[in-house]
């Protein structure tokens, strides 16, 4: 009788574990076809802003564009990794007689944005995360904008900067159909872009506005 019994928890046992190894299976399988790539682009209004500033420095137009990975991991809830070639810096606008001059700060950056994104209707979301960047290009450039003349341009400086930057983006994304959205992010700088910042000195921090398109295959 202890032996009918015994073999009878045993198989209990058995089925259970396999029903609910099957079942998780099942989840893992759906979640994972649930997975969407897509390429994305826009464009970035940077600026650099230093701490104790009241205001942020002269905005730069850029662009960005990459590629991404929608992952659900809940319901209305997913993980966004991207990989983004992004410009950031900033530029300054001046008129001396009668000609207006610019200066500007091109930093380009691989981004990798790792976006945590809520979906308060199938087609809207919001969504924040960190972004990792990784310095590419760091130029400077004065130019005569009356006459579209290039006055001096510097060589790449990137060895001077700090190579990584970390910050912290918030956005927001409207898909108007299954595959095409509109979408909008903030990403306020954490890290500051010296490599030997001296002692008593203003940090200086990366800041982009970004405003594209997204698709999804």
């Amino acid at each position: 009788m202890k032996k009918l019994i015994l073999g009878i928890a045993v198989l209990s046992t058995s089925l259970a574990f396999a029903q609910t190894t099957t079942t998780t299976t099942t989840t893992t399988r759906t979640m994972s076809s649930d997975v969407r790539f897509g390429i994305k682009g826009g464009m970035n209004v940077s600026s650099l802003s230093k701490d104790g500033a009241l205001e942020d420095q002269g905005s730069k137009i850029g662009f960005n564009a990459g590629v991404f990975a929608n992952i659900p991991v809940a319901e209305s809830f997913s993980i966004q990794p991207e990989v983004l070639y992004s410009q950031y810096g900033d530029k300054y606008d001046q008129v001396v007689l009668g000609n207006r001059y610019s200066r500007a700060r091109h930093l380009d950056y691989i981004a990798v944005p790792v976006m945590f994104q809520y979906n308060l209707v199938p087609n809207f979301y919001l969504e924040a995360g960190p972004e990792f960047g990784f310095l590419v290009s760091a130029k400077n450039k004065f130019k005569n904008e009356t006459n579209n003349n290039v006055i001096t341009e510097s060589g790449n400086y990137k060895d001077s900067l700090n190579g990584f930057n970390v910050g912290i983006g918030l956005g927001a994304g409207y898909y108007f159909t299954d595959n095409i959205g509109i979408t909008a992010r903030y990403v306020a700088g954490v890290t500051d872009i010296a490599k030997d910042r001296p002692a008593n000195s203003d940090a200086i921090r990366n800041n982009v506005f970004q405003v594209g398109l997204a698709y999804k295959f």
